[in-house]
Protein backbone atom coordinates (compact mmCIF):
# COMPACT_ATOMS: atom_id res chain seq x y z
CA UNK A 1 0.00 0.00 0.00
CA UNK A 2 1.33 3.60 -0.95
CA UNK A 3 1.96 6.07 1.79
CA UNK A 4 -0.70 8.47 0.98
CA UNK A 5 -3.01 5.52 1.28
CA UNK A 6 -2.29 5.24 4.81
CA UNK A 7 -3.54 8.19 6.17
CA UNK A 8 -6.44 7.77 4.33
CA UNK A 9 -6.91 4.30 5.84
CA UNK A 10 -9.14 5.35 9.00
CA UNK A 11 -11.22 7.17 6.84
CA UNK A 12 -11.82 4.66 4.39
CA UNK A 13 -12.85 2.43 7.30
CA UNK A 14 -15.33 4.56 8.55
CA UNK A 15 -16.98 4.82 4.54
CA UNK A 16 -17.02 1.04 3.83
CA UNK A 17 -18.56 0.60 7.41
CA UNK A 18 -21.24 2.70 6.24
CA UNK A 19 -21.90 0.80 3.20
CA UNK A 20 -19.93 3.02 0.77
CA UNK A 21 -19.01 0.08 -2.13
CA UNK A 22 -16.83 2.49 -3.64
CA UNK A 23 -14.29 2.49 -0.52
CA UNK A 24 -14.67 -0.83 0.09
CA UNK A 25 -13.66 -1.66 -3.56
CA UNK A 26 -10.31 0.72 -2.90
CA UNK A 27 -10.18 -1.49 0.36
CA UNK A 28 -10.00 -4.36 -1.76
CA UNK A 29 -7.46 -3.17 -4.90
CA UNK A 30 -5.22 -2.36 -1.92
CA UNK A 31 -4.81 -5.64 -0.36
CA UNK A 32 -5.78 -8.42 -2.54
CA UNK A 33 -2.70 -9.04 -4.07
CA UNK A 34 -1.49 -9.28 -0.90
CA UNK A 35 -3.76 -12.03 0.74
CA UNK A 36 -3.54 -13.46 -2.66
CA UNK A 37 0.33 -14.52 -2.39
CA UNK A 38 0.33 -15.19 1.03
CA UNK A 39 -2.39 -17.79 0.86
CA UNK A 40 -1.30 -19.36 -2.80
CA UNK A 41 2.56 -19.45 -1.21
CA UNK A 42 0.80 -21.85 1.32
CA UNK A 43 -1.06 -23.70 -1.03
CA UNK A 44 0.17 -23.51 -4.46
CA UNK A 45 -3.10 -23.48 -5.51
CA UNK A 46 -4.57 -20.61 -7.50
CA UNK A 47 -7.75 -22.03 -6.80
CA UNK A 48 -7.27 -22.16 -3.31
CA UNK A 49 -5.70 -18.53 -2.65
CA UNK A 50 -8.38 -17.31 -4.89
CA UNK A 51 -11.24 -18.66 -2.77
CA UNK A 52 -9.48 -17.08 0.15
CA UNK A 53 -9.41 -14.12 -1.48
CA UNK A 54 -12.81 -14.10 -1.96
CA UNK A 55 -13.72 -15.66 1.59
CA UNK A 56 -12.13 -13.13 3.39
CA UNK A 57 -13.50 -10.12 1.45
CA UNK A 58 -16.68 -11.47 1.59
CA UNK A 59 -16.34 -11.88 5.71
CA UNK A 60 -15.20 -8.04 6.09
CA UNK A 61 -18.08 -7.29 3.88
CA UNK A 62 -20.77 -8.87 5.67
CA UNK A 63 -18.81 -7.39 9.07
CA UNK A 64 -18.64 -3.87 7.45
CA UNK A 65 -20.66 -2.10 10.57
CA UNK A 66 -17.75 -3.31 12.95
CA UNK A 67 -15.02 -1.82 10.51
CA UNK A 68 -15.05 1.64 11.84
CA UNK A 69 -14.06 0.43 14.99
CA UNK A 70 -10.69 -1.88 14.03
CA UNK A 71 -7.88 0.44 15.52
CA UNK A 72 -4.94 -1.81 13.58
CA UNK A 73 -6.17 -2.95 10.34
CA UNK A 74 -3.99 -4.92 9.29
CA UNK A 75 -3.75 -7.01 12.28
CA UNK A 76 -7.62 -7.59 11.76
CA UNK A 77 -7.07 -8.59 8.37
CA UNK A 78 -3.94 -10.53 8.77
CA UNK A 79 -6.23 -12.80 11.60
CA UNK A 80 -9.09 -12.75 9.31
CA UNK A 81 -6.83 -14.24 6.73
CA UNK A 82 -4.97 -16.68 9.08
CA UNK A 83 -8.41 -18.05 9.78
CA UNK A 84 -9.04 -18.42 6.18
CA UNK A 85 -6.35 -20.44 5.37
CA UNK A 86 -6.22 -22.45 8.26
CA UNK A 87 -9.57 -23.77 6.88
CA UNK A 88 -8.63 -24.04 3.63
CA UNK A 89 -5.31 -26.06 4.51
CA UNK A 90 -7.70 -28.42 6.96
CA UNK A 91 -9.96 -28.83 3.79
CA UNK A 92 -7.51 -29.62 1.76
CA UNK A 93 -5.99 -32.09 4.11
CA UNK A 94 -9.19 -33.61 4.59
CA UNK A 95 -9.66 -34.12 1.06
CA UNK A 96 -6.36 -35.66 0.45
CA UNK A 97 -6.91 -37.87 3.28
CA UNK A 98 -10.23 -39.24 1.46
CA UNK A 99 -8.73 -39.18 -1.26
CA UNK A 100 -6.13 -41.69 -0.08
CA UNK A 101 -8.78 -43.86 1.44
CA UNK A 102 -10.92 -43.71 -1.73
CA UNK A 103 -8.06 -45.10 -3.89
CA UNK A 104 -6.40 -47.31 -1.24
CA UNK A 105 -4.44 -50.37 -3.17
CA UNK A 106 -5.01 -48.51 -6.49
CA UNK A 107 -2.20 -47.35 -8.30
CA UNK A 108 -1.54 -43.73 -8.14
CA UNK A 109 -1.04 -42.14 -11.37
CA UNK A 110 -0.72 -38.52 -10.62
CA UNK A 111 0.67 -36.64 -7.76
CA UNK A 112 -1.69 -34.14 -6.21
CA UNK A 113 0.38 -30.97 -6.54
CA UNK A 114 -2.32 -28.64 -4.67
CA UNK A 115 -1.65 -30.76 -1.32
CA UNK A 116 1.98 -31.83 -1.51
CA UNK A 117 3.67 -29.08 0.10
CA UNK A 118 0.21 -28.56 2.59
CA UNK A 119 0.83 -32.56 3.81
CA UNK A 120 4.94 -31.80 3.53
CA UNK A 121 4.36 -28.65 6.00
CA UNK A 122 2.31 -30.03 8.35
CA UNK A 123 4.21 -33.35 8.73
CA UNK A 124 7.06 -31.36 9.92
CA UNK A 125 5.19 -29.27 11.83
CA UNK A 126 3.29 -32.28 13.64
CA UNK A 127 7.08 -34.06 14.09
CA UNK A 128 8.42 -30.76 15.64
CA UNK A 129 5.28 -30.40 17.81
CA UNK A 130 5.89 -34.39 18.71
CA UNK A 131 9.61 -34.67 19.71
CA UNK A 132 9.04 -31.48 21.86
CA UNK A 133 6.66 -33.19 23.94
CA UNK A 134 7.54 -34.28 27.60
CA UNK A 135 8.78 -38.21 27.73
CA UNK A 136 5.78 -40.13 28.66
CA UNK A 137 3.51 -38.11 26.48
CA UNK A 138 5.42 -38.75 23.40
CA UNK A 139 5.81 -42.73 24.27
CA UNK A 140 1.68 -42.69 24.88
CA UNK A 141 1.13 -40.45 21.82
CA UNK A 142 3.40 -42.52 19.19
CA UNK A 143 1.76 -45.52 20.25
CA UNK A 144 -1.89 -44.68 20.25
CA UNK A 145 -1.98 -42.46 17.03
CA UNK A 146 0.96 -43.73 14.93
CA UNK A 147 1.10 -47.53 15.51
CA UNK A 148 -2.54 -47.63 16.28
CA UNK A 149 -2.28 -49.34 20.26
CA UNK A 150 -5.75 -49.21 22.10
CA UNK A 151 -5.32 -47.13 25.54
CA UNK A 152 -5.41 -50.93 27.06
CA UNK A 153 -2.68 -51.80 24.77
CA UNK A 154 -0.52 -49.03 25.57
CA UNK A 155 -1.18 -49.22 29.22
CA UNK A 156 0.47 -52.75 28.75
CA UNK A 157 3.34 -51.81 27.19
CA UNK A 158 4.61 -49.03 29.40
CA UNK A 159 3.35 -50.68 32.98
CA UNK A 160 0.72 -47.71 33.30
CA UNK A 161 -3.06 -47.85 34.18
CA UNK A 162 -5.71 -47.17 31.43
CA UNK A 163 -6.29 -43.48 33.26
CA UNK A 164 -2.89 -42.60 32.91
CA UNK A 165 -2.28 -43.20 29.81
CA UNK A 166 -5.47 -41.28 29.17
CA UNK A 167 -4.08 -38.36 30.78
CA UNK A 168 -0.86 -38.72 29.27
CA UNK A 169 -2.64 -38.68 25.55
CA UNK A 170 -5.00 -36.21 26.75
CA UNK A 171 -2.06 -33.51 27.79
CA UNK A 172 0.07 -34.79 24.49
CA UNK A 173 -2.86 -33.97 22.06
CA UNK A 174 -3.55 -30.27 23.75
CA UNK A 175 0.45 -29.94 23.38
CA UNK A 176 0.61 -30.67 20.10
CA UNK A 177 -2.38 -28.52 19.09
CA UNK A 178 -1.30 -25.87 20.67
CA UNK A 179 2.53 -26.51 19.48
CA UNK A 180 1.30 -26.48 15.91
CA UNK A 181 -1.18 -23.62 16.05
CA UNK A 182 2.05 -21.69 17.33
CA UNK A 183 4.27 -22.47 14.39
CA UNK A 184 1.95 -22.26 11.73
CA UNK A 185 0.60 -18.34 13.35
CA UNK A 186 4.42 -17.75 13.16
CA UNK A 187 4.71 -19.07 9.71
CA UNK A 188 1.37 -17.22 8.42
CA UNK A 189 2.75 -13.89 9.93
CA UNK A 190 5.89 -14.21 8.42
CA UNK A 191 4.62 -14.73 5.11
CA UNK A 192 1.70 -11.89 6.04
CA UNK A 193 4.21 -9.40 6.51
CA UNK A 194 6.52 -10.46 3.90
CA UNK A 195 3.73 -8.95 1.54
CA UNK A 196 2.71 -5.90 3.13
Amino acid sequence: MRNSDHSSEPDLLQLVAGGDEAAFATLFHNYRNKIYSIAYELSESHGVAEEIVQDVFLKMWQRRETLGEVQHFKAFLFTVTRNYVFSALKSMAQRKGLEQQAVAGMPTYYSDADNKLVQKEYAQILKKAVDSLPPKQKQVYLLVKEKGYTRNEAAAELQLSPETVKTHLAQAMRGIRASCLAQIDTLLLLLFLKYL
